[in-house]
């Protein structure tokens, strides 16, 4: 399910299927993504406004319709600034709760100079967050409570992609 098929958005499909899913980063995402349930779309927005104009235009589209699983809205020209980005996601959920959209979606967030607080910038955990341009994961929280309860150990999703970056990213 791809709004367009630009050089960003091929750029961040490649990244899904072969970064996310193929070292099963998420294992939730494979799954919708075979079944075309993954609306890609790039914004075009050059400023905090148009973006959350945006978002807005995509969190009613997913909670509309039903056919779309989740949505990564990439917006390459706006908030490239890791620090920027990450003060917007405030406004990301203020819109949500204005939207009466609180406990239904939610945001995940994603951009190219991800770091965790508390960790240093080359820490081989942001990689879980690090993606190929800053976008937002719109999710729907009804999707994340199953997915969490058909998993015999959510919890360990986190820990285990941090040893398993950690492996990866070793000299060999």
């Amino acid at each position: 399910m791809t709004e367009e098929c630009s050089a960003v958005i091929k750029e961040v499909q490649n990244w899904v299927s072969d970064f996310v899913v193929g070292h099963n980063l998420c294992p939730f995402a494979g799954k919708e993504l075979r079944a075309g349930r993954v609306r890609f779309v790039e914004t075009h927005a050059r400023d905090i406004e148009a973006l959350l104009h945006s978002l807005s235009d995509e969190l009613a589209l997913l909670q509309a319709d039903s056919r779309i699983e989740t949505t990564l809205l990439v917006h390459p020209h706006v908030l490239k600034s890791f620090a920027a980005y990450n003060d917007f996601l405030d406004l990301a959920d203020e819109l949500i709760v204005s939207m009466e959209l609180d406990g239904v979606l939610q945001v995940a967030s994603f951009h190219p100079d991800y770091r965790f607080a508390g960790t240093v910038a080359s820490a081989p955990e942001n990689l879980t967050n690090r993606s190929p341009s800053p976008m937002l994961h719109l999710l729907r929280e009804k999707s994340i409570e199953v997915a969490a309860a058909s998993h015999p150990d959510i919890g360990a999703i986190p820990q285990r992609n941090i040893e398993y970056l950690n492996d990866l990213m070793k000299p060999r």
